[in-house]
């Protein structure tokens, strides 16, 4: 068996859900993320900037590197539930960092022990690799308007990983084709009107950037649109036609708890509560202020009056980005029921 042959195998195996092989040369739309970010676009997400370069060539990532294996996992389409708080799907897991990061180092170990010769570099998520450009490119889908990469039999709510090789594999057909066509229900969708063109997000209006980027206030202007969206944002995804075809991935279950959470009982949270109750799941990315100014800023635009003793309580908040969202959703509840007061 081939090396390629081998790594299909034991790739899927793991439970990857895609697999392709493509040439480690540099990557095709570094320009354009170069533009991307002199445009402001990524507004505080500085670690971008500051690994600018790194991310023209894999080179950058593993020294020797001539073949980049890019892997899909499936996690499916959001859950709904029952409370306010909406949760962003793939959030509505543990964290996929530490699943995809036990089956990259196994699939490296079975490589190195089959074929001696063989090192690998495995990527999730957080090494300076423009993934999207090699799972292209390793036959792995598109790039649809909403700037995600499209699979036309699994939609797009699945995570990528790449296994960066020393090794000449043969490579993948790439995706040469795009499926949108005259569609546009991703940027319709959009509740903030995110995108700049169609495949160019511009993170700073973004609500998943708002809600889990972000460190500050989230600004005024994108309070009411945010609606009930607790953390994250699936609404690009969920418009998209091809996402028909999502299925959930039995071997990565949604949490029923983390379906949607209440944005009251959340504002109760000490530091201590927040990292014990979500403790291994992508939650703890917003940190603890950032996810109670979130269920401040939902309790805002969803909550009735009986929510009021607990946001007064939190605009006390020691923390002041907490204390001035709660103060916010004061004076909106406040505001709905004058407003319901009123003769018709």
């Amino acid at each position: 068996m081939t090396a390629a042959a081998f790594l299909r195998a034991e790739a899927t195996a793991l439970g990857f859900t895609d697999v392709g092989f493509a040439a480690a040369t540099e990557a095709d739309t570094f320009p354009e993320f170069s533009d991307w970010l002199d445009a402001g676009y990524a507004g505080a997400m500085n670690y971008l900037e500051a690994r600018r370069e790194a991310r023209r060539h894999p080179e950058a990532v593993f020294a020797g590197v001539h073949t980049v294996m890019m892997l899909a996992l499936d996690y499916g389409p959001p859950v709904d539930g029952e409370q306010a708080g909406k949760i962003a799907a793939y959030a509505q897991r543990p964290d996929y960092h530490d699943l995809v990061w036990a089956k990259l180092n196994a699939l490296r170990d079975r490589l190195t022990e089959r074929f001696p010769e063989a090192r690998a570099k495995g990527v999730c998520d957080t090494a300076p690799l423009l993934e999207r450009d090699f799972a292209r490119r390793a036959g792995l889908g598109w790039f649809g308007k909403n700037a995600m990469l499209i699979h036309p039999r699994r939609g797009s709510y699945f995570f990528l990983a790449a296994l960066l090789l020393n090794l000449e594999l043969p490579t993948s057909e790439p995706f040469a084709a795009n499926h949108c066509g005259t569609c546009t229900a991703c940027l319709t969708a959009c509740p903030t009107q995110a995108f700049a063109a169609p495949g160019v997000l511009d993170a700073t209006k973004c609500l998943s950037y708002h809600t889990i980027e972000l460190r500050q206030p989230i600004p005024l202007e994108f309070r009411i649109p945010l609606g009930d969206h607790l953390f994250g944002c699936d609404d690009c995804q969920a418009a998209c036609p091809w996402n028909r075809f999502a299925v959930a991935n039995a071997g990565f279950p949604a949490s029923p708890e983390l379906a949607a959470l209440d944005p009251l009982e959340l504002l109760a949270l000490t530091p201590t509560e927040y990292r014990r109750r979500f403790a291994g799941t992508p939650m703890l990315r917003t940190k603890y202020a950032g996810l109670l100014r979130n269920a401040a800023i939902v309790s805002g635009n969803t909550a009735g009056p009986e929510a009021l003793p607990i946001l007064r309580r939190a605009a006390q908040h020691e923390d002041a980005v907490i204390a001035e969202a709660a103060g916010w959703a004061i004076e909106q509840i406040e505001a709905r029921a004058v407003e319901q007061s009123r003769p018709s």
